[in-house]
């Protein structure tokens, strides 16, 4: 379907310079309409110039702001189903509008997907007028919301919400037990706003929706006893940038004798091999106020990228139990999961997607590679006159963190306004604290609430705002008075990130429409990017750039081997969603029948994934055994499957028989979380063959 949709536009994008010209033409002959007259020729247009040209000159006169030929050039390239690239800054949220009128004509809906909330609710509540006058309704959809208010949202020409809130409104409609419990029509078109976080950075994490509750394993507590009596190097390495841990020989034998176990590695000690992982994780490679923040007797992780608490974000179960152990919180039950996909497959679900960001084209080979879309970089407005001076490098942090100290307190006393860019909420606190003479904000996953209003006063004369990578989404740094002749705003960068992409982002948050404005990363050879990425010590610290596309080419490996991994599972998914819809909407049977052939359905599948989850763990032993570990995963899930078909039909027939005698309750369900994910859990294959090479000589001396 988005193949066909695709071919229906690509003609046009060659035309874009023609296309251009014509909305100039046609914005000034509307300009001379009277109100009455422009909704009427709104409400009639039928041609992307027309509308594009209406909605330009509608909000001018309902928002008082006139959109530059650079929005009109990023609405007619979203028009066309691409990932558009604008500066931040050059107003991207109003340059959607035209394109989004467009594609609503149809009137099968558009979703514009965002990135939080508070996005979808402000953008939908100023640009609904600007909708009306074109004849069309929009809506905001938000967590607090009910089940029929969202069925109203949805139901408008064009609908606000956050990703995930979408998301997780498609796994509930996919456990409906009545039709009119479920809130969404079939997927049209998606707008996604900060299209690179969404599409990139959460592609792989799994939306989650679970029934019931399983309780947590008493294994956990004993291998989280036992690990806290392991030491470093003698019982166990790890590699902290490589998120790799092992047991050596020696741990081996002591978790033995500590459980107390036989034998870790015979078959029926799985479970308790993977707890003792898990713990061992949780002990050695995840750090309070780094990768989570414990908060109200819950552990919270926080968003790597952003810098965020995600409140509904969890690690795979095992995981999750184990920090929750280490850090004596109280224990959560895993509900059963009943349903997930991936942000990267909810997006494949629409027939026609594009988006927009302020950073795209240095990913665009990932856009086109996972998501087949191509990337539009739209020149800003006026020239980016913003001063990015070179990196300073040092040998050491400690180092580097001096020489940062001393550069704030430097420009500080100049008033010039500075935002400081840290990689984590220790970073940003361990800042805060050292510059205990510099009035400051910090700005981190602790106090996410106020973000908003930190963000919009970060311009201001001697303002210094220490933040983690949360800063700045969706919200602009506007100059205070005077602040243009002072340099304008100074962004520091104390790391240099895995991706390129997120330190251009930093970068942007100075030089907004022509604005003043400098940057500079500060680096040393202790920082992650050189740890994990260099080929060997004292790497030279001009190879930042290098260590980037190194890095950005290992993740994107990653992602293409792990859609293998998913994409039979994913189509088995929809084979099952497509019978369950039917047997919602059209069966004819009791409605006994049908709620028990729902429930069965769920049931059974929720018992598939638990299954291919392990399967899917287990392919290591596979791999170490010599053997294609893909290969037997497509082989064992194409048997499963077949298998689950068959069975489904005679479990319902029993299910009824029961149900008729004993009656008959379907199961809990309405939990919902994401799930964080490692590419690698296990390591990579050179890591799985020496550890467990190690092992089996230890066995055998033993």
């Amino acid at each position: 379907m988005r193949e066909w949709w695709r071919s229906l536009f690509t003609a046009r994008v060659e035309s874009a310079p023609r296309e251009m010209d014509e909305v100039r033409t046609l914005r000034d002959r509307f300009l001379g309409l009277d109100d009455d007259s422009l909704k009427r020729a709104a409400r009639s247009a039928t041609r992307l110039p027309e509308i594009v040209a209406l909605t330009a000159v509608v909000a001018s006169r309902v928002l008082g702001l006139q959109m530059f030929d650079t929005q009109l050039e990023g609405a007619l390239a979203l028009a066309h189903g691409r990932i558009v690239e604008m500066q931040t800054g050059e107003g991207k949220t109003l340059a959607a509008v035209p394109a989004v009128a467009w594609y609503a004509r149809s009137g099968n809906g558009v979703h514009v997907l965002t990135a939080n909330d508070y996005l979808a609710r402000r953008d939908a509540e100023w640009m609904r007028e600007t909708y009306h006058w074109l004849g069309l309704s929009a809506a905001a959809v938000t967590q607090e919301m009910t089940p029929d208010e969202r069925k109203s949202a949805y139901r408008s020409d064009i609908t606000y919400a956050a990703a995930n809130e979408l998301g997780f409104d498609y796994l509930r409609d996919g456990l409906a037990l009545h039709p009119h419990e479920q809130v969404l029509r079939p997927f049209a078109v998606a707008v996604i706003d900060e299209a690179d976080s969404i599409l990139l950075d959460e592609a792989r994490i799994p939306l989650v929706i679970a029934g019931g509750t399983m309780e947590p394993s008493a294994v956990a507590s004993d291998a989280d006893r036992v690990v806290r009596h392991l030491v470093p190097h003698l019982h166990f390495t790890f590699e902290q940038m490589a998120r790799n841990v092992a047991l050596t020989p020696a741990g081996v034998a002591e978790v033995e004798r500590r459980l107390p176990c036989s034998s870790l590695y015979d078959a029926g000690h799985l479970a308790t091999l993977t707890a003792v992982q898990d713990a061992l994780h949780a002990h050695s490679l995840l750090h309070r106020d780094v990768d989570y923040l414990v908060q109200d007797g819950s552990v919270l992780s926080i968003d790597e990228l952003k810098g965020r608490v995600v409140r509904d974000r969890r690690w795979p179960a095992g995981l999750q139990a184990a920090l929750e152990l280490k850090e004596q919180v109280t224990r959560h039950r895993q509900g059963r999961v009943l349903a997930s996909i991936t942000m990267e497959n909810l997006i494949a679900l629409y027939p026609a997607v594009c988006g927009m960001t302020g950073t795209a084209d240095t990913q665009a080979t990932e856009f086109r590679e996972l998501h087949d879309l191509e990337v539009a970089v739209i020149a800003p407005h006026r020239p980016v006159i913003r001063i990015d001076h070179p990196d300073r490098g040092f040998a050491t942090r400690a180092d580097k963190e001096d020489a940062l100290l001393a550069e704030i307190r430097h420009r500080h006393r100049s008033r010039q306004p500075l935002l400081v860019g840290t990689s984590s909420v220790e970073e940003s606190e361990r800042l805060s604290a050292a510059l205990h003479d510099v009035p400051h904000h910090v700005l981190n996953a602790r106090n996410e609430e106020t973000e908003a209003a930190i963000v919009a006063r970060a311009g201001e004369a001697g303002a210094v705002t220490i933040s983690t990578n949360m800063a700045g989404r969706g919200v602009d740094i506007r100059l205070g008075a005077g602040v243009a002749e002072l340099g304008g705003l100074h962004v520091i960068g104390t790391n240099r990130h895995e991706s390129s992409r997120i330190d251009r982002q930093l970068r942007g948050r100075a030089g907004r429409q022509g604005d003043p404005g400098s940057s500079q990363f500060f680096v040393s050879l202790q920082d992650p990017l050189f740890i994990k990425y260099a080929d060997e010590p004292g790497a030279p610290l001009s190879s930042c750039d290098h260590l980037q596309h190194v890095a950005e080419g290992q993740n994107l490996g990653c992602r293409l081997f792990l859609r293998k991994y998913e994409t039979v599972v994913e189509g088995q998914r929809q084979q099952i969603a497509d019978r369950r819809q039917r047997v919602l909407t059209t069966h004819s049977g009791s409605e006994l029948e049908r709620l028990v052939t729902l429930d069965t359905i769920d049931e059974l599948w929720s018992d598939y994934l638990a299954v291919v989850s392990e399967l899917r763990a287990s392919t290591i032993w596979v791999s170490l055994g010599g053997g294609n570990p893909f290969r037997e995963y497509l082989r064992t899930v194409h048997a499963m499957f077949q298998e689950l078909t068959r069975t489904i039909d005679d479990e319902i027939a029993d299910r009824l028989e029961r149900a008729a005698t004993l009656g008959f309750e379907p199961r809990q369900r309405g939990a919902t979380w994401t799930y964080l994910t490692t590419d690698e859990p296990f390591g990579t294959m050179t890591e799985r063959l020496m550890r467990r090479l190690a092992v089996m000589l230890h066995l055998r001396r033993s």
